[in-house]
């Protein structure tokens, strides 16, 4: 399956439309992505997913093609476009797979959707508590900009990010560029992680979840076996040369993604 079977779509849900990419047909799986960017970074994911099932990547709102939630900016908000989603599409049950925000946002869909919820994957995820908010509370922005006339601000975000990104592969790059500039507020979702309670949800994520660690993210990888340890069925996983863009490492990612849900419908159905 490539590219070409990838099918586009808009759902409109109580707080906006929201933009989705879906291919494959099986068990739902619903894919949610870092801050700033789109749906795109399942691009290379979601075929090898779409094998063995239905695979749902949306834009989070104020992202990629969604509109903004009249909710505001904010986990909460975000987790109820994504339950907005599926109950537009009428899907009754589903797997969440998320990275970096799209792991915290999975934990609140998570806490919101309950026994809807079949399996998890959290990807380069951070453990949100009391610390961690005050940690973010003073981190440098990473991807805000002020806009100039001479266009140098474009070459501030690519400079801001490229030590998040393997050297030689400009193309990563220039893909998390084109989000960046898509989005209403690039930083939103990262001021939205900082302000989050996941302690409030977290015991709430009860399915079996796979914490995949990629080993040269700065930020989250630490963090991995604290957020593991917190769930209340969870194993780990690393994924040695994997870094910020999920893109770069797909294959394997995918892999231990696949073999997780895989697992879990097999235990299910015994």
């Amino acid at each position: 399956m490539g590219i070409r079977s990838l099918q586009y779509g808009y759902a409109s849900t109580p707080h906006g439309q929201v933009h989705y990419v879906s291919a494959g047909q099986g068990p739902c799986v619903l894919c949610l992505h870092q801050t700033p960017r789109s749906w795109d970074e399942f691009r290379e994911v979601m075929p090898l997913l779409a094998e063995h099932f239905l695979v749902l990547a949306m834009d989070t709102p104020g992202m990629g093609g969604s509109a903004c939630s009249t909710l505001g900016a904010s986990i909460d908000a975000y987790a109820h476009a994504a339950v907005g989603l599926l109950d537009a599409l009428d899907v009754s049950s589903t797997a969440l797979v998320g990275h970096h925000t799209g792991g915290v946002i999975a934990v609140r869909a998570a806490a919101l959707l309950g026994s809807r919820v079949t399996a998890a994957v959290l990807s380069s995820t951070p453990y949100v508590d009391a610390e961690a908010r005050q940690a973010r509370a003073n981190r440098k922005a990473v991807d805000h900009y002020e806009e100039v006339a001479d266009g140098s601000h474009l070459q501030g975000l690519w400079n801001q990010r490229a030590a998040f990104y393997p050297p030689g592969r400009p193309d990563l790059q220039r893909r998390y560029l084109i989000d960046a500039l898509r989005a209403t507020d690039p930083e939103q979702g990262h001021r939205a992680v900082a302000a989050y309670r996941m302690e409030d949800d977290i015991g709430q994520l009860r399915a079996p979840t796979l914490v995949i660690a990629h080993a040269q993210d700065p930020y989250a990888a630490p963090e991995a076996p604290r957020l593991a340890s917190a769930l209340a069925d969870a194993q780990m996983v690393t994924i040695e040369d994997g870094m910020v863009p999920l893109e770069f490492t797909a294959p394997a990612f995918a892999a231990y993604t696949r073999d997780h849900l895989l697992g879990v419908d097999a235990a299910s159905a015994a």
